[in-house]
C-alpha cells in the first residue's frame, strides 16, 4: 500500500514543463495516480534548488491525494518536508476530500507576528545590548523551555479553546492585538476532548516560550519601503524599529500531529485510500477521524495564537524596562499575526463556481486579497498583510495579499526563505560561535543558548529570501510593502 510509484524516484528538470515566467507544471498524465497537475513557482535557478531534495517527488505525491482538485502548488521556497514538501498547498474539495496531518506538519500554527514603533533604530541604538539581553532572559527559548505561566487544567483548558481571547481575558493583549491576528486569534472549531493527555502535558508549561530550531526574536530596522502610503497604514516607516516573533505550538502541537498521524496509518487502509508515501497519511475530513483530527488541531492552533501573544506582552514589558525612563512614548503596535502551518476551511472560485474546501498549507502563507470578509475593517480594502522571514543575518519582507493570489494560489504564498542545507549539513559546515562573531561584525546582536542550534540556521543553510519574494511579487501572488534587517536576533 505504502511503496514508492514507480518512476517517482526518476523525475527530473526534463519532466517539468515552463507554463509562464516563473511558473512550472508536472501534468497529470506523468503518474497514473495524480488527480491533478504539480505546479511550483519559482525562477530557474529556485527550480534547481528544489530538485536537489525529494520536495517535487513529494509534490507528486501531494496530487494523488483524494479529493485534490485545481493543482498541488508549491512556492518557490519549497524544500523536504514529512509527507508534504514545505512550501506546499494543497485543497481538497468537500464533502469528498481528505485532511492529512502531514499536510499541517509538527508544529501546527507556526506562525510570524510583527511589531512595530514610531521611534527611529538611533534612538534606541545605545540601548540595544540591554535590550536583546532583557528578552533573552524575559522570553524562555531552547528545548523543552518553560513559559512564566503554570496553567490549571481548566486555564490550559480555556486556552486551547480561545487562544488569544484568554489572554485578553487576563491583561495580555488589547483588542487591536485580536484584530491584527489571523482568525482574530481564535479557531472556533476547536475541541479540546480530542487532545491527548500527553499533547496537554508537553505544552502546560510551554506557554509564551520561543523553542528552538529556526524560531525566533529579531530587532529589526526598517530598511527599505516600497509602497508608503500602505506601508503608513500599517504603521510601517523607514528607519523605524520593528520586532518579528516567528514560533508555534510547540511541544502540544507536536504531540498532537504524531498522536493522529499514527492513528491515521490504520484510517487510511480502513477508508480504502491508496497513497504513494505512508507520510501521506490521511482520511475523509468528513469522517469520525478526520474531524477529531481537525478539532485537535485547532486547540493547537490557539495555543500557538496565545503562545505569540504572551511572548508580544513579554516583548513590550522588556522593552519597556529598559527604556521607559529613557524614550518617552515608545510603543510596539501590531502590524499583524500569521500562520503558514494549517489546514482550513475556506470558499474560493474553481473555475466558474465557488466551492467550499480544505486548503492546506504546508510552510505557506495565507495571503487574501482586498475586500475579504475575515479581515479587520481598517484592511479590507488593502488585502491581508504577510510576513516573511529571512534566514538569520539576512532580510525580511512584509507584502500584501492580492487578488491575483486568490485565483491562482487559493489565497497563498511563500513563508519564508526555504532550506538548501539539512541541519545535519549546517552543523557540520559552521561553527555557531564564528557565526555568531561573522553576525556581530556586521552589527548584529545574537543572544542563543546553543552554539549548535546556532550553527543550524546559519544563513548559509537557506535559499536568498529576496529572490523568493521577487517571485512572488513578479508574479503578484505577493506584493511587496518594506523590508526589514536585523538588528539582534534571541534564539533558542
Amino acid at each position: 500500500m505504502f511503496s514508492i510509484p514507480a518512476g517517482a524516484a526518476m523525475l527530473s528538470k526534463k519532466h517539468i514543463e515552463r507554463v509562464a515566467e516563473h511558473v512550472w507544471e508536472i501534468p497529470k498524465t506523468f503518474r497514473d495516480d495524480m488527480r491533478v497537475p504539480a505546479r511550483l513557482y519559482a525562477d530557474e535557478d529556485l527550480l534547481d534548488a528544489a530538485l536537489l531534495d525529494n520536495s517535487i517527488v513529494q509534490l507528486v505525491n501531494a496530487a494523488t491525494l483524494p479529493g485534490v482538485i485545481k493543482h498541488a502548488i508549491a512556492m518557490p521556497d519549497i524544500h523536504q518536508g514529512y509527507g508534504f514538501p514545505i512550501g506546499g498547498v494543497v485543497a481538497t474539495r468537500l464533502p469528498e476530500g481528505v485532511i492529512s496531518p502531514g499536510g499541517v506538519g509538527y508544529d501546527i500554527n507556526c506562525g510570524v507576528r510583527l511589531l512595530v514603533s514610531q521611534v527611529s533604530v538611533e534612538e534606541i541604538r545605545p540601548y540595544l545590548e540591554d535590550i536583546a539581553s532583557r528578552l533573552y532572559a524575559n522570553c524562555p527559548s531552547g528545548v523543552g523551555s518553560h513559559g512564566h505561566l503554570r496553567l490549571s487544567n481548566t486555564e490550559l483548558e480555556r486556552v486551547l479553546h480561545e487562544g488569544s481571547c484568554w489572554m485578553l481575558d487576563k491583561g495580555y493583549a488589547s483588542p487591536e492585538d485580536l484584530d491584527r491576528t489571523e482568525e482574530f486569534g481564535r479557531i472556533p472549531a476547536a475541541d479540546a476532548a480530542f487532545v491527548s493527555d500527553r499533547a496537554r502535558e508537553r505544552g502546560r508549561n510551554q506557554l509564551g516560550t520561543l523553542g528552538a530550531g529556526n524560531h525566533f526574536i529579531e530587532v529589526d530596522r526598517v530598511a527599505e519601503v516600497y509602497d508608503q502610503a500602505t506601508a503608513a497604514r500599517l504603521g510601517i516607516y523607514s528607519g523605524n524599529v520593528a520586532v518579528q516573533i516567528h514560533c508555534g505550538s510547540r511541544g502540544l502541537g507536536h504531540q498532537i500531529c504524531e498522536d493522529y498521524v499514527s492513528r491515521f496509518q490504520k484510517t487510511a487502509r480502513d477508508y480504502g485510500i491508496e497513497l504513494p508515501d505512508r507520510e501521506l497519511v490521511c482520511a475523509p475530513f468528513v469522517s469520525k477521524e478526520g474531524q477529531e483530527y481537525f478539532h485537535a488541531m485547532a486547540c493547537a492552533a490557539n495555543f500557538a495564537f496565545a503562545n505569540r501573544q504572551l511572548l508580544a506582552h513579554m516583548i513590550r514589558q522588556s522593552f519597556h524596562d529598559v527604556l521607559g525612563n529613557k524614550i518617552k512614548h515608545f510603543e510596539l503596535c501590531q502590524v499583524y499575526d500569521i500562520t503558514h502551518n494549517m489546514a482550513k476551511i475556506e470558499e474560493h472560485e474553481v473555475g466558474d463556481r465557488s466551492m467550499r474546501v480544505c486548503v492546506h498549507r504546508k510552510g505557506a502563507t495565507r495571503a487574501f486579497g482586498p475586500g475579504s470578509s475575515v479581515l479587520p475593517d481598517d484592511l479590507r480594502d488593502l488585502g491581508q498583510p504577510v510576513l516573511i522571514p529571512g534566514s538569520m543575518g539576512t532580510a525580511s519582507y512584509v507584502l500584501m495579499g492580492t487578488r491575483e493570489a486568490m485565483q491562482q494560489t487559493f489565497g497563498s504564498t511563500c513563508h519564508g526563505a526555504g532550506r538548501v542545507m539539512s541541519r545535519a549539513k549546517a552543523k557540520k559546515m559552521v561553527r555557531g560561535t564564528e557565526l555568531r562573531e561573522q553576525l556581530r561584525s556586521r552589527g548584529i546582536l545574537i543572544c542563543a543558548g546553543s552554539m549548535s542550534g546556532l550553527a543550524e540556521e546559519a544563513p548559509a543553510a537557506y535559499k536568498d529570501v529576496s529572490r523568493v519574494v521577487e517571485v512572488v511579487h513578479k508574479l503578484g501572488i505577493g506584493r511587496k510593502i518594506a523590508r526589514l534587517e536585523p538588528l539582534a536576533v534571541i534564539k533558542g
